[in-house]
């Protein structure tokens, strides 16, 4: 089994803002054009989506853009031609026209070239088959299809003339949840709802079959299960302390010795405090941070509330973060009325050796104020934009459409959406230039602009569909290689 396209196969993350060099993505397949309303919610998206649209007019502008800064000559000069062609198959794994580039990986792509390899085929498609309950003859039928067309039906859970096998896999254009790299590790992650258990065997096989990970084999970590969890009463399963659940949305590699962990409704207490133990024992950091958020759907992950612009600015949700608690303050109503949150948000710092002693930290602006310049160095003042700008309603209307979830293609240069106008005011008072991604795409062909001389930039993406499928572009990346 040989992957000839792939020059390199380094894999290092240290932080959330170096440059860029090397990510997974997955762009939207077939199955998710087969999301029916009636199990939208069970498959985890709000909404059922047009396929077309998200294909055309918002996914594509994400790769070109991954393209133009990571890997150009797949794209500069070319750009006519791959608008030109109505079927798309410069974005799609497999034909002869895919971009397969080794700087932004489809993992659609590694899954078709695993399954060249008999022994993979067979044990992947035994497992895959196993857990959706196929029958024998299925199993046999899916022996002639080619390598390409199968990670196609894994994925997509249908056949190319558009027959339903199983359910598709919606959630998989949010990569960063099946891992995590951190330095030089990756860890593997288990997904806290039965929708998305095929998405975490399909990365288990392409992570310890594809040979671009074969150098790192020993460095892949997975989360031990309670030994006994099959004994636990039903009851017991379900709560914190002996459920093992963590997706990477949950997970931040803020600095190189440096781990954030978010418990959420998709991640577990009993999860966070296995990977740490993991983390500490293999001294691949030193310091983990455990924020617990409430469980709440809106704030599915911790990168939902807060993600990294630059060294020194974050934004973040001013309802969770210290700027929030100081306006309700000012409400005499909040001194007398109901306590309803508890502690649904915490944060405690752990530090190696000193685990018994953990630091508890008030708010988040501190704890990524100490980040910035503890941990990373920063000598300018550390910044917040919030969400919405910080005004009701749009703080919670535009985190609900991911204005906190922006990726850092380096540092001071983000993707985002382009709906949350609130929060890209509070970016623009903040000396921050705001261009579509359409528009950047342009500059870069006529070349006056480049991604080497681009600071303080907020690229914006469509996202009329996108959005629905609650992810934004920080979810949809999981970064193997930052400079």
């Amino acid at each position: 089994m040989k992957a000839t396209h792939f020059t390199s196969s380094k894999i290092h993350v240290a932080t959330e803002t170096a440059t860029l060099k090397r990510l997974l993505v997955h762009s939207p397949d077939r199955g998710l054009g087969k999301v029916v309303p009636s199990k939208a919610q069970d498959w985890l998206f709000e909404d059922i989506v047009h396929l077309d649209t998200m294909r055309r007019s918002e996914y594509d502008y994400y790769i070109k853009l991954l393209l133009y800064f990571l890997d150009p000559a797949k794209i500069k000069g070319k750009l006519k031609e791959i608008d030109a062609d109505t079927s798309r198959a410069f974005y799609i794994p497999g034909t002869e026209t895919y971009f397969n580039s080794d700087k932004v990986i489809d993992i659609q792509q590694l899954l078709g070239e695993i399954l060249k390899n008999d022994v993979v085929r067979v044990k992947l498609t035994a497992a895959i088959c196993g857990i959706e309950k196929c029958t024998y003859h299925t199993q046999r039928e899916l022996d002639a299809v080619d390598a390409h067309e199968l990670a196609k039906i894994f994925i997509s859970g249908s056949y190319a003339d558009d027959r339903m096998l199983f359910a598709p896999l919606p959630n998989l254009i949010f990569m960063r949840d099946i891992g995590i790299v951190i330095n030089d590790h990756i860890l593997l992650n288990k997904p806290a709802k039965s929708a998305r258990t095929r998405e975490s065997i399909l990365a288990q096989f392409v992570f310890f079959y594809h040979p671009i990970f074969a150098h790192i084999r020993e460095k892949i970590l997975e989360i031990p299960d309670n030994e006994r969890h099959f004994l636990l009463p039903d009851d017991e399963k379900a709560s914190d302390y002996h459920k093992c659940t963590l997706e990477g949305g949950d997970v931040m590699m803020v600095a190189p010795r440096h781990l954030l962990i978010g418990c959420s409704e998709r991640t577990s207490i009993y999860a966070a405090q296995q990977v740490m133990k993991m983390l500490f024992e293999k001294n691949i950091v030193d310091t983990i941070t455990i924020i617990k958020i409430p469980k709440k759907r809106d704030y599915m992950h911790i990168d939902t509330i807060f993600t990294q612009v630059k060294k020194n600015i974050w934004v973040l949700l001013g309802s969770l973060a210290r700027v929030g608690d100081e306006s309700r303050k000012k409400d005499v109503l909040h001194f007398f009325g109901p306590q309803t949150t508890g502690n649904e948000f915490k944060i405690l710092q752990f530090i190696k050796g000193l685990e018994h002693k953990p630091i508890e930290i008030e708010n988040l602006e501190d704890l990524l104020t100490d980040i910035s310049r503890n941990d990373l160095g920063a000598t300018e003042d550390v910044k917040f934009i919030y969400s919405g700008n910080n005004e009701f309603p749009y703080g919670e209307r535009e985190q609900w459409t991911d204005s906190c979830n922006l990726l850092a293609l380096k540092d001071g240069v983000v993707v985002g959406y382009d709906r949350n106008d609130k929060t890209l005011e509070a970016f623009t008072k903040a000396g921050f230039r705001i261009i579509s991604a359409s528009d950047l795409i342009n500059e870069f062909e006529q070349g006056t602009l480049s991604p080497e001389t681009l600071t303080d930039t907020f690229i914006t993406l469509p996202s009329a569909e996108l959005s629905r499928a609650r992810g934004g572009s920080h979810c949809m990346s999981m970064p193997l290689l930052r400079e």
